[in-house]
């Protein structure tokens, strides 16, 4: 063992050594526990940034920790490797997107491995591989022939200028990111994934997953948005034809104070009414321009026009206007809603704006009702009592819906419905970097399913892409082919699937990697039995990628993909545990340029002046001394350029000094502040680490300590080894429970801090700190692995540290001879005092007054009062 530790040595020849005895690599094993350690794989953006380190660096802990509590570990690795980001970073690198995500793929893989990550490299994927994609090609035509998967007109963002079809945060104030054209809403053929037909089971089946954060399961709740309310229609006559105008509402007791009538700039009475009128076709080709997030629409201002069309009240047959609101979205629901200024917000406004009639219907004991401003009061549905509403006056809000849709189903008008926000995934995109859909379009069969043996459709990887529209749509080479049912010339589809299909079964396909007969295989079975065991990532996957993932893997089980499974082992959820790890941030600068953007500085290029308290108060610029803007800790981004190269800080401390870092700084569910002082003191503790064992086995060799060896040991290493015996199993509930990594690392700390007072330096004493050196090797190793195995590997020449499992809890070690007692005098506290540990409470009580630092107090009078609080203190009142 060399003196000085030297952490680029150390974990290059570790490494080295766990890739060539294959360290990793898991093997099914029914003889041993599994545990499934997953984290979500990273999109191939040329490299690592700190997130990366610290989503996988607590898998890796995990990990690494069960493997000493002998179970069969796996941990996998792979890419995100499809999508827009590849496209766009190909259109300014003039490369085709294959050569840049596989350059990506090869250097943030040497990344990974430098930072001596345990995965499995054997069942690596790259979803923009045809031997991966394949698969999804496959069961997209099971799906498609079963009616899960289908085709309809969907609005989307339309980029007139680059031909293209443009995802939501591609649209910035209502134009292309790239070619700044107003962007349109355009209807185009669609696939579709029935992910409503699941609602309900995915919906039912969060209260069934206790090992997700509370939050999570909220926002996939709210996102399901099951609600229980009233479709009904409003009866309509136009060229002489009779028609229904539908509509869905969850206050169906304020029917009675609807006063117009609002839809969506793409539904057919808008289409009729613009066809007419050209002041109302300019407003609806208006509508058309903008995103079609539903954020864009809950923050845009509310605009209409009115059709001058009436449809009829179903309950009054009073006539109602109908409106086209810009808020109004034709794929939500009917594309219409009902109006009730009076107790909707958005309605109340729209109508001030318009001067259009407000009704209250619905009274709240107590307030007032004023069309002068909205209330809170107004939307109140549990407490209030309709009025102005005829023969329901007095109903309450169930009450009221009863009754109106019970007189709405009377009339053959509506009904009760259970509806969800959820609307059916959309999985075409018109981009080129992506699955191909495995569709032929054939004029005489229609939409035919490629076939199995002419799976996979391969993308055509040497192509350059110029950001107008998909190269695949002017590739005859790629599009031209012959129908598989009637053998007459055909056109292939140039849609690609959406970038969340591959994510949504990524970690199935892991198990069985290299099966080229099927999807999925009994190695499945084996490891995800009861879902993945631990699945990490970041908090903003919590909706669609989970949604999307659980959803997909319900449509493999009822395609049969599970049914040969042993009893049990059909997967229902992927995920049985989910950690969302909090964000890394950090603090940003920059310097205001003339035209007012913002010219933001790196951290490392900033020097600081701080207060008294170490409170930064001033920046300069180190490379010319002026002063810089303090702005405000934010996450670390290119954008604001405050993030941190980790291949630096691997270069400088190594890498076992980072990971030691990023566990130590905050709770992995927590944000982490950056702190280049945190990652000093990090690299200070390993090299204080290595000294202490140097130290200890350049005195010679020696076997740990054994209870029941020979010897008596001192009331100070009695104690040590207490608190040695107490961290180990303190810091084996923190891995495994709790996941608190910060706790253990400090127990740790602690622990070493003891052992530095040791006086003792006998035989036996000796002997006692190698079970503690041991030990502490062991416990840290899952955070920092390489210098945990080089030192084990000092202590105990010839033997593995993955070998060695988790450090036995001497309970003999915990029992205590005597127990501190903390002494109070009228409630503050003045001393304490050591007892035998059985003692009594006369004992305790007699051991207190005879103590100096009572007499003292007690100054010759008896106390008014003794309390003894067994265990923790002992209270004299004078």
């Amino acid at each position: 063992m060399l003196e000085k530790y030297q952490p680029a040595d150390i974990e290059l020849a570790a490494q080295q050594r766990w890739q060539q005895t294959a360290a990793a690599r898991a093997v099914e094993d029914t003889s041993r526990p599994k545990y499934y350690c997953l984290s979500m794989f990273p999109y191939p953006s040329g490299k690592l940034h700190m997130g990366h380190v610290r989503n996988y660096t607590i898998g890796d802990v995990l990990a690494r920790f069960h493997t000493l509590q002998g179970y069969n570990v796996l941990q996998p690795m792979g890419w995100d490797a499809f999508g827009m980001p590849a496209e766009n970073a190909a259109i300014q690198n003039k490369v085709p997107p294959a050569q840049w995500t596989y350059a990506n793929i090869e250097y943030m893989k040497g990344q990974l491995q430098r930072l001596g990550f345990a995965i499995d490299w054997e069942r690596e994927v790259a979803t923009c591989k045809p031997d991966y994609y394949r698969w999804e090609q496959w069961l997209f035509t099971r799906l498609f022939e079963k009616g899960l998967i289908y085709k309809r007109l969907g609005t989307v963002n339309w980029d007139p200028i680059d031909q293209t079809v443009l995802a939501n945060e591609q649209v910035i104030d209502g134009r292309g990111w790239r070619s700044g054209a107003l962007i349109e809403k355009r209807e185009i053929p669609m696939y579709y994934m029935k992910i409503t037909a699941y609602a309900d089971e995915l919906l039912a089946a969060l209260d069934d997953l206790p090992g997700w954060p509370e939050q999570v399961r909220l926002m996939q709740k709210n996102w399901i948005g099951k609600s229980t309310g009233v479709r009904f229609a409003f009866p309509y006559e136009l060229d002489g034809k009779a028609d229904k105008l539908w509509v869905f509402t969850t206050r169906a007791d304020t029917i009675m104070g609807v006063t117009f009538v609002a839809v969506a700039a793409e539904h057919p009475l808008a289409t009729y009414a613009a066809a007419k009128n050209p002041e109302i076709a300019a407003f609806v080709e208006e509508c058309k321009k903008g995103g079609v997030a539903e954020a864009d629409i809950a923050t845009m201002e509310k605009k209409g026009v009115p059709t001058g069309i009436f449809v009829t009240h179903p309950l009054t047959g009073e006539q109602v206007e109908v409106w086209i609101g810009n808020y109004v979205l034709m794929g939500y629901g009917d594309g219409a809603v009902m109006a009730v200024p009076a107790h909707d917000e958005r309605d109340f406004a729209f109508a001030k704006k318009y001067d259009l009639a407000i009704k209250p219907v619905v009274a709240v004991a107590g307030h007032e009702f004023s069309t002068d401003a909205w209330q809170e009061s107004y939307a109140d549905k549990a407490n209030g009592v309709c009025v102005n509403s005829g023969k329901y006056d007095g109903l309450d809000y169930a009450a009221a819906v009863d009754a109106i849709a019970a007189d709405l189903a009377a009339k053959g008008l509506g009904e009760k419905k259970v509806q969800f926000r959820l609307r059916d995934w959309g999985i075409s995109r018109q981009r080129y970097w992506g699955c191909p859909i495995p569709i032929i379009h054939c004029d005489c069969c229609g939409d035919v399913p490629v076939p199995d043996a002419q799976l996979p459709v391969v993308l055509p990887e040497n192509v350059v892409v110029d950001g107008a529209g998909s190269p695949l749509a002017r590739m005859p080479e790629f599009y031209e082919t012959t129908c598989p049912k009637c053998g007459k010339p055909a056109k292939r589809e140039t849609d690609t699937m959406d970038t969340f299909v591959e994510s949504s079964w990524y970690f199935l396909r892991y198990c069985c990697a290299d099966n080229d007969q099927a999807m999925v295989d009994a190695r499945v079975a084996y490891w995800c039995q009861g879902g993945i065991d631990q699945y990490i990532g970041g908090i903003e996957h919590a909706i669609l990628h989970l949604l999307y993932s659980r959803f997909w893997t319900k449509l493999m089980r009822d395609v049969g993909l599970f049914d040969d499974f042993p009893a049990g082992a059909r997967l229902d959820e992927p995920f049985a545990n989910l950690l969302t790890q909090g964000m890394v941030v950090a603090p940003t600068y920059y310097r205001e340029e003339a035209d007012g953007k913002k010219q933001w500085i790196n951290p490392a290029d900033v020097d600081l002046e701080c207060d008294a308290r170490g409170r930064p108060v001033a920046a300069t610029l180190r490379a010319d001394g002026q002063p810089v803007v303090i702005g405000g800790t934010e996450k670390m981004s290119k954008s604001k350029n405050n993030g941190v190269d980790p291949q630096a800080l691997i270069d400088q401390y190594g890498a076992d000094t980072a990971r030691l870092f990023i566990m130590f700084a905050s709770p992995p569910d927590q944000s982490l502040e950056w702190s280049d002082a945190g990652v000093e003191g990090a690299f200070r503790f390993l090299k204080r680490l290595w000294k202490i064992v140097f130290d200890h086995s350049s005195e010679g060799s020696v076997a740990a300590y054994v209870p029941g060896q020979p010897g008596e040991l001192s009331p100070a290493l009695k104690a040590f080894r207490r608190q040695l015996h107490l961290a180990i199993g303190k810091i084996a509930d923190d891995y495994g429970r709790r996941k608190q990594f910060n706790t253990a690392i400090a127990a740790v700390m602690e622990l070493l801090n003891a052992y530095g007072k040791l006086n003792d330096n006998d035989p036996l004493a000796r002997a006692v700190r190698q079970e503690a050196l041991e030990a502490v090797a062991v416990l840290l190793w899952p955070i920092v692995p390489h210098i945990g195995e080089e030192l084990y590997a000092t202590l105990k020449p010839g033997c593995a540290i993955s070998d060695a499992g988790w450090p036995k809890v001497d309970e003999a070690a915990l029992a205590q001879d005597e127990i501190e007692l903390m002494l109070q005098v009228n409630g503050k506290l003045r001393g304490s005092l050591r007892v035998p540990a059985g003692a009594d409470r006369a004992a305790i009580e007699a051991a207190t007054l005879a103590s100096d630092t009572v007499q003292k107090h007690l100054a010759g009078q008896a106390p008014k009062k003794l309390i003894v609080v067994p265990g923790r203190l002992v209270n004299i009142v004078v």
